[in-house]
């Protein structure tokens, strides 16, 4: 391991066990006859998964000087709405897994109906956590926060992939490469995008450096991606925490199924230098950034 890795691995752990404590405090408590609610959204939501997207608010928001406790409430927020994406994504009548994170699927943990349920709520309380003063005392902060994030995860984003990917199913696979581009660039890219911005939207900053930080976010969203592709037809369920080979099991169509393994990896090399040319406004102090960029694409989980 390189010192650069060392050094990122170290600042992800110490971040994700901020956005845990941070996360035990946005999250209800286990009390009262909701209690079986509470209890399911928390275990969707707190201890595992690497906290990327949370580790890219806290980042983002180090560039500008943003309060440790305000990025951490933007980083829960969005841990809560991919949380959510999971839960719902694991389900039957979806992607039908039965592991995540190395655990039970939150349907399996508990029941299907209880599993939607806390997908709803972990949703409702992102929005709750975004527009509170606490977040941020500018009302127009916070209410851009909650529109950049309904848009990433609406039907423009998040949930319209989820939607391309299901009819992309049923159809058997077949598309090209600008289609995988857009399903993924939507399912997965549109929250990587998100999550890169809301730092410079914390800290309003100026539209070349919120741009800068967008662009960032959207190449390394689609390297993510294929290398999440990459370990799905490569990696161990053991390594990867999560069933594997479920895309060619389906007959999903991927850049990987399309291009190769090779192909589709130089892909993402390139997709992670254009990414890091877009931190150069940063200068060092995006190093941590530009080290997620080269981990990315070299992650066995």
């Amino acid at each position: 391991m390189t010192t650069d890795e060392t050094e990122l691995r170290r600042a992800m752990a110490a971040a994700a066990e901020e956005i845990d404590q941070a996360l035990d405090i946005l999250l209800p408590t286990e009390e009262g006859d909701e209690a079986r609610l509470y209890a399911a959204m928390r275990y969707a939501t707190v201890g595992g998964g690497k906290r990327l997207r949370g580790f890219l608010v806290l980042e983002g928001a180090r560039q500008f000087g943003v309060s440790r406790n305000a990025a951490l409430r933007v980083a829960g927020a969005i841990e809560m709405v991919h949380a959510y994406s999971l839960v719902h994504d694991d389900l039957p009548a979806m992607d039908d897994d039965d592991l995540r994170r190395g655990k039970p699927t939150v349907h399996k943990a508990f029941d299907e109906a209880t599993a939607i349920l806390a997908g709803d709520a972990l949703q409702t309380q992102a929005f709750t956590t975004l527009a509170e003063e606490d977040t941020h005392p500018d009302t127009a902060v916070r209410i851009e926060l909650v529109r950049c994030l309904a848009r990433a995860a609406g039907a423009r984003g998040m949930c319209g992939g989820q939607m391309l990917d299901m009819l992309a199913e049923e159809q058997g696979g077949d598309l090209d490469e600008s289609a995988i581009g857009r399903l993924q660039t939507l399912k997965t890219g549109k929250l990587i995008e998100f999550s890169a911005e809301a730092g410079a939207v914390l800290g309003k900053a100026a539209s070349s450096q919120r741009h800068a930080l967008l662009g960032y976010g959207r190449d390394l969203g689609a390297a993510f991606q294929i290398a999440d592709d990459l370990l799905d037809a490569t990696a161990t369920p053991e390594e990867a925490g999560k069933r594997t080979g479920k895309d060619a099991e389906a007959g999903k169509a991927t850049l990987v199924s399309l291009l190769g393994p090779e192909r589709a990896r130089i892909q993402a090399e390139r997709l992670v230098a254009q990414a890091k040319t877009h931190l150069d406004v940063f200068g060092e102090r995006a190093d941590l950034l530009r080290m997620l960029a080269d981990f990315v694409i070299e992650r066995r989980s």
